[in-house]
């Protein structure tokens, strides 16, 4: 008599929620190979490639209706000019200078034209800040609305995230803490702080300084998009740093401190784990003299024996969730 068959194998498939989103990307980088023409390949917050007569920044993020905007909390210009300014930004993360966009669209058959025809003026509004340009896209049906950006940029001198030394001082360009302060707010059905709101809303990040930075000789930059913590954590792993911020050097705007009053958060919160806002977090020698729209919140430390690259918050590791992740 035959044996009788195996049954399937019981074989435990991971999903994109249970390994986070660190660890997809992670995963995706390993499978991805390079050539000569790839200088900055995935890991920081834009490419940079060669083309035959330059060096072209390119980064991609993607915003989807319900998770990174709402339409009942914001126009289609201001979402509009919100998914221009994450793109933007991260080519002046880089130190560069952002220079044309293109928009891919996945959208409802029911969303009005009109809605489209507002958010693109945001687009263009948004852009006109740098001097860049819209030139092209793509449009699909989803049920999901879904905007994703690529960006392009010259590259200047580029500022990786992997530079940081020993001894720098960790500087910070732009303001911290309104957006996830607005957030916060309109989650609880306020409209006010009108800043903190609208800062929510539509970002303003600091364009020159990315290339303000480059031109000082900063050693690592990124932009702060999803907390403070958790994106100079980006530059402590990269560079195998540790990295401490003194809370009593951080600017506290009066918005974020009147939303931690009302909701009883302490506003450091705010500053060191809310996302969004778009400034920029760079480390600089510390013989460097940076001008009056830096402000220096911490130091660079080698790392000891057996320890890990980490942020540390006034000289110990932080107590709480560094900042936003998808899929956690």
């Amino acid at each position: 008599m035959a044996p009788a068959a195996d049954g399937p194998e019981d074989v435990t498939v991971q999903t994109v929620g249970e390994i986070g989103e660190f660890e997809l990307i992670a995963r995706v980088r390993r499978l991805l190979g390079t050539n000569e023409r790839v200088l900055i390949g995935p890991g920081d917050d834009a490419a940079l490639v060669r083309t035959r007569e330059t060096h072209v920044l390119v980064s991609t993020d993607v915003l989807v209706d319900q998770r990174h905007f709402r339409r009942d909390w914001s126009t289609a210009v201001e979402v509009g000019r919100k998914a221009a300014a994450c793109n933007l930004s991260d080519i002046n993360a880089m130190g560069g200078v952002p220079t044309a966009l293109t928009i891919g669209l996945a959208a409802p058959a029911a969303l009005p034209v009109t809605w489209v025809e507002e958010m693109v003026r945001g687009f263009v509004a948004e852009c006109a800040k740098v001097g860049a340009q819209v030139v092209g896209g793509d449009v699909t049906a989803s049920d999901a609305l879904t905007i994703a950006v690529t960006a392009l940029g010259d590259a200047g001198r580029p500022v990786q995230r992997s530079g940081a030394m020993p001894g720098d001082q960790v500087a910070i360009a732009g303001e911290l803490g309104l957006a996830g302060a607005g957030f916060a707010a309109l989650s609880r059905g306020f409209r006010s702080p009108r800043a903190a709101v609208e800062a929510h809303r539509v970002p303003t990040p600091p364009y020159a300084a990315g290339p303000q930075a480059a031109g000082l000789g900063a050693t690592a930059m990124v932009d702060v998009s999803d907390g403070l913590l958790a994106d100079v954590g980006h530059v402590a792993r990269a560079s195998r740093v540790r990295i401490d911020i003194d809370t009593e050097r951080l600017p506290l705007p009066t918005p974020v401190i009147t939303v931690g009053e009302a909701l009883g958060r302490d506003p450091v919160s705010f500053v060191l784990t809310g996302g969004d806002d778009y400034a920029l977090a760079a480390t600089f020698s510390a013989e460097t003299t940076l001008p009056d729209d830096w402000t220096v919140i911490g130091t660079v430390h080698d790392l000891k024996a057996d320890e890990e690259p980490s942020v540390t918050v006034d000289g110990i590791a932080f107590d709480g969730d560094p900042g936003h992740q998808h899929y956690r």
